[in-house]
């Protein structure tokens, strides 16, 4: 089953970017906050429109997702995410090993991911 709903309003996002902590990678950088529903988390993309045009940006929030998709079952739950890409990072050099390890990175600093799994 999801355990995942995406953030779509603009105050879930200015709630969690302004109270949760902050992580960074190399190319994304995360903000986590907990929440009180221990069931389920919550999960927002957001691409700055200068970075590049929709196709690009769409490509980075796709290859986003997929890879939160690998790592949904492991995670505690009861946290509002929100993944962003760094402003100073070429859109080139998005890929999903690259991704991949910055997530990895960022939940293992942020202790989201369950140990007995």
């Amino acid at each position: 089953m999801k355990k995942t709903k995406m953030m779509k309003k603009n105050y879930e996002f200015r709630n969690v970017l302004s109270k949760g902590k902050y992580y960074s990678g190399k190319y994304i950088e995360a903000f986590v906050r907990q929440h009180g529903k221990q069931d389920i988390n919550y999960l927002g993309i957001a691409i700055g429109v200068k970075l590049a045009n929709a196709v690009k940006r769409n490509k980075i929030k796709r290859l986003i997702r997929e890879n939160y998709r690998l790592y949904e079952t492991i995670l505690k739950e009861g946290n509002s995410i929100i993944f962003l890409w760094k402003k100073k990072i070429n859109i080139e050099k998005a890929t999903f090993q690259n991704i991949k390890r910055d997530m990895k990175e960022i939940f293992d600093k942020a202790k989201m991911i369950e140990e007995d799994r």
